[in-house]
């Protein structure tokens, strides 16, 4: 009913029969008839009264076209049905049918025209439709004839002509294929010839071809097979990169480096060398130490390759030791020197790539090569520490893994020699201070160099107790600097090289051990040589070195050209100011007289062999301490120790007398004794020979001390026909002086080795040890002044003599020719013991002027011992003591005469007047008491009244005269 609703709006005209065919089963049900239609329409009906039923019809019928009326109706009776009232029903539902039928039946009229309208068009089209099947049939028959005619036969032909084409293009990809799976022969053939940057890129190549033939399955194979092969290529240029680390080749290495190139692995490369770098090193030491491990063990026992490293040092051979430490050395050099190639390898590419790199314009290349290039520099750099401590830590374990204290001093030298030269190969690699070598050697150092100190201050204790003090003769030309010990030290200072050598040695100097080993050579193959230099002869035949030599003595004497300029320097102490009495001018030497015994032998240094034995040590010492600096300190202490017990045995067995020391004469100055008690204190074992040795002092201490020498039994001191030894003394206290010079000729170079902190020992050793060997000669030549001239005798003469005569007397006395031959005997006594021993003028000096001050004292004494005396005694005193020094001055050479103003001044004051005299006693306190005494009785005893002169004599004993 709905759609006939709606059909009553919106549906065309159609035909009766066609709308009745459209309705539903359900709306067919009771369709009118044409009669019933007719009479409907014939019926005269009120629309309004129509329109009134049709809208009291149910909305339910119109719902949908599934609803079923009759069961609806039939549902809607009541339970109890009345027959009147089904039919009211009945008729009202008949009245709504009739209105809906009758108002369809208009609504179909109203729209037949249009339907007719809408046949006629359909038969119209129907028409045109047969038609267009005419005309496509026969067009279907012309293109069936043009496809026969035309189409198949010239397409065909293009059809072929792209087929061959096709196949002309599979062919060539068939060749490239076939060409590609023969490149494996090729790249053998490239890697044999270890021609990797060609294999890469032929690889790669294949590669970018491979991957245009994808589609092909047998190419998906050879594209694995291809980058397998780039593996391998990969392993074997892993390999050709280690075998740079320990011989370096520019052209290999430049393939390598063009390989990784090509591969993008510039970076990669640079940390795999490194890690190659470091394996290398390990491989190496290891491989050497095995060598000797398994050599010294002399079978083929496998046991030692199973060994650590650090286990496998401890099996070395003290014989082997050297050897193999040389081999070790040799080895990390080759190493470190192909690292050093491998960075000036870079610095030159880089600089080449630089400059190409500036003309490019693809900047982000030149980006990425920047980069890389920042990264090797930065790799490389850092890898220079790595490399060396590990060069370190293996020569460390080697060092540490043998104790070297009972080693021989030159192997131990040349042990010290080759870390040295490893110290500066590490410090021009990568400008390290060494401080693991440093310390392990200072370990050995220390441990091996008491160990050798104390047995050489044993050994020169048995030298001089054994010592005869008999002169070693050498050649006047004589230098430290001409003992093997100190080649080196005579090399860089010596001033006769040519100058082509000096510059030459400059240039080397000049050039790193890198840049000079660059091309070949070792820097641990010169140590080898340097051990068999030959020592050159120092010694004089006979003590002289020839007859002309002995003929020309004199002129000789005046040229000190062949002396080291070190040696003419005076020394001058920074702390007393003090100059010792060892430098003697030109001037003064050639104004000397015949008195100079020295003129009898050539001008040659007085030594003797405990001299030379301790100026050998001393040079190794140097050499010891110049290789390894860390014991510097230790090395100079210790070679001080040998100059101070040298020094305290010359004392002891020539020097210590007490009877001399209380003279009052200032033999010894306040610097010497501060120096011999701080020696005994600090070196000397007083108590080795006492029962209660080692009671106060500690056995560290004892260890560090050495007992007291003792003077040979064949050297003689108390017999006058030798002077009391005099020719002894000489040899031992100028041997002293000598050792002392050659202290001061090295001191420049020990100063530069020694710690800053500990220079001011240094200093304090030579200001209050080395600069008073000299002063020594005043106590050792008094004893020999005291002995050599008979002054009680000379007392003995003047207590006889009259000094109160009445008259002027024109002759001297007898005493005076008595002193004076005695100084005659002396002198003679002196040229005689010169022509077996050289006496220095500082020593005839020091002697003439102890016996003149000795002899003038005596005199004052004598003098000072007369009960009577007159104004021509006094002046007899001043003849007697002027032909005294008149004949004096014939013998010897001093001037002034010492003491001279001593006696002239105490016998003017003969001639002083009380208040002069008391003003005198107070200004001359250098006389005796006993001396002033007589003064005051003798010579103003006769002026005076009692109580002046008990005056006086108060004053002489109030009076504190230090001695002098």
């Amino acid at each position: 009913m709905q759609k006939i609703k709606s059909l009553m709006t919106r549906q065309g005209p159609k035909s009766p029969q066609d709308s009745f065919n459209d309705l539903s089963p359900v709306e067919n049900f009771r369709i009118p008839t044409k009669e019933e239609l007719r009479d409907l329409r014939e019926q005269a009906t009120d629309p309004q009264a129509e329109q009134e039923l049709i809208n009291s019809i149910e909305d339910v019928y119109f719902s949908n076209d599934s609803f079923d009326v009759v069961q609806y109706e039939l549902e809607k009776l009541p339970s109890v049905l009345s027959l009147q009232e089904v039919e009211e029903y009945r008729d009202k539902l008949k009245r709504q049918q009739a209105a809906v039928s009758k108002k369809v039946a208009d609504l179909i009229l109203e729209k037949q025209p249009s339907y007719v309208k809408e046949l006629e068009r359909v038969t119209s089209l129907q028409t045109s439709l047969q038609l267009a099947a005419v005309i496509c049939t026969n067009g279907r028959r012309h293109l069936n004839a043009a496809k026969e005619g035309f189409t198949q036969a010239s397409l065909g032909l293009l059809a072929n002509q792209r087929k061959r084409q096709l196949l002309i293009g599979l062919l060539k990809s068939l060749r490239t294929i076939k060409t590609l799976q023969r490149t494996d022969v090729r790249l053998s053939e490239m890697l044999e010839e270890e021609d990797y940057p060609g294999a890469i890129q032929l690889c790669l190549e294949c590669q970018k071809a491979a991957s245009t033939f994808k589609h092909y399955s047998c190419i998906s194979e050879l594209n694995s097979k291809l980058q397998d092969t780039l593996e391998q290529i990969e392993e074997q240029l892993d390999v050709a990169l280690s075998k740079i680390c320990k011989n370096f080749d520019v052209a290999h290495y430049t393939k390598v480096q063009q390989a990784y190139r090509l591969l993008g692995k510039t970076q990669t490369a640079m940390d795999q060398l490194h890690m190659h770098f470091t394996q290398a090193i390990h491989n190496t030491v290891f491989q050497v130490v095995l060598g000797y491990v398994e050599l010294c063990a002399g079978n083929t026992d496998t046991k030692f390759q199973k060994l650590p490293y650090k286990d496998l040092c401890m099996h070395i051979t003290s014989d082997s030791y050297i050897p193999c430490l040389t081999d070790l050395c040799k080895a990390l050099w080759e190493v470190m020197l192909s690292y050093f190639r491998t960075m000036d390898w870079h610095e030159k590419h880089n600089q080449e790539e630089t400059t190409s790199t500036s003309d490019s314009h693809n900047v982000s290349a030149a980006e990425e090569n920047n980069f890389d290039r920042s990264y090797i520099k930065k790799k490389l750099e850092h890898g220079l520490t790595r490399i060396w401590q590990d060069v370190q830590l293996k020569v460390k374990t080697y060092l540490l893994g043998t104790d070297m204290s009972n080693f021989k001093y030159d192997d131990f030298i040349f042990v010290l020699d080759i870390i040295s030269r490893l110290m500066q190969v590490g410090e021009e690699f990568c400008g390290s201070k060494s401080e693991v070598l440093q310390e392990s050697i200072r370990k050995q150092s220390i441990n091996y160099f008491k160990n050798y100190h104390r047995t050489r201050l044993e050994e020169l204790r048995m030298f001089l107790e054994n010592e005869t003090w008999e002169l070693c003769p050498v050649k006047s030309s004589f230098s430290i600097l001409q003992l093997h010990e100190f080649k080196c030290l005579g090399q860089s200072r010596s001033p006769s090289m040519s100058p082509s050598k000096q510059s030459s040695s400059v240039e080397t100097e000049a050039l790193s051990l890198f840049e000079q080993y660059n091309n070949g050579g070792n820097p641990f193959e010169i140590q080898a040589t340097m051990k068999d230099d030959e020592m050159e002869d120092v010694l004089a035949a006979n003590g002289y070195e020839s007859d002309e030599l002995e003929k020309s003595a004199y002129q000789e004497y005046d040229s000190d050209s062949d002396v080291p300029e070190e040696l003419k320097r005076d020394y001058v102490d920074e702390q007393t100011g003090d100059v010792p009495t060892k430098s003697v001018s030109r001037e003064t030497l050639r104004s000397r007289k015949r008195s100079d015994y020295s003129l009898n032998k050539a001008n040659a240094p007085i030594l003797t062999n405990t001299t030379l034995n301790v100026i050998r040590l001393v040079g190794k010492y140097m050499q010891m301490m110049t290789i390894l600096k860390p014991i510097a300190f230790d090395v100079i202490h210790c070679m001080s120790q040998l100059f101070d017990y040298y020094l305290y045995a010359v004392y002891t067995f020539f020097g210590r007398n007490d009877a001399y020391e209380s003279t009052g004469l200032g033999l010894s100055s306040s610097r010497l004794r501060t120096t011999l008690n701080r020696i005994q204190e600090s070196l000397i074992d007083l108590e080795v020979s006492s029962e209660n040795a080692g009671s106060l002092v500690s056995s560290e201490e004892k260890k560090e001390k050495v007992p007291s020498p003792h003077l040979s039994q064949l050297v003689i001191l108390t017999s006058s026909n030798t002077l009391y030894g005099l020719s002894e003394r000489v040899v031992a206290t100028e041997s002293l002086v000598f050792l002392a010079e050659q202290f001061e000729f090295l001191q420049m170079h020990l100063d530069s080795v020694m710690p800053a902190a500990k220079k001011p020992f240094l200093q304090q050793f030579y200001s209050q040890t080395v600069s008073t060997a000299s002063e020594l000669r005043k106590p050792i030549y008094w004893i020999v002044a005291a002995k050599a001239i008979d002054y009680e005798q000379l007392l003995l003469l003047m207590a006889n003599v009259k000094w109160d005569v009445k008259e002027i007397m024109s002759q001297h006395n007898v005493y005076v020719d008595a002193l004076l031959k005695e100084f005659e005997q002396f002198n003679k006594k002196l040229s005689e013991l010169s022509k077996h021993v050289r006496i220095p003028l500082p020593v005839s000096n020091i002697l003439w002027e102890h016996c003149i001050r000795l002899a003038n004292r005596t005199l004052v004494e004598g003098y000072a011992n007369v009960k009577k005396c007159s104004n021509e005694g006094r002046a007899l005193m001043q003849l007697d003591f002027q032909q005294f020094l008149m004949k004096l001055e014939k013998l010897t050479d001093i001037r002034p005469i010492p003491d001279k103003e001593f006696v002239e001044t105490y016998i003017k004051a003969y001639y002083l007047t009380e208040n002069d005299m008391e003003r005198w006693i107070k200004e001359h306190r250098e006389y005796s008491t006993k001396q002033l005494t007589n003064l005051v009785n003798v010579c103003l005893g006769s002026h005076i009244n009692k109580k002046a002169r008990q005056k006086l004599l108060s004053a002489i004993d109030d009076l504190d005269r230090p001695k002098r």
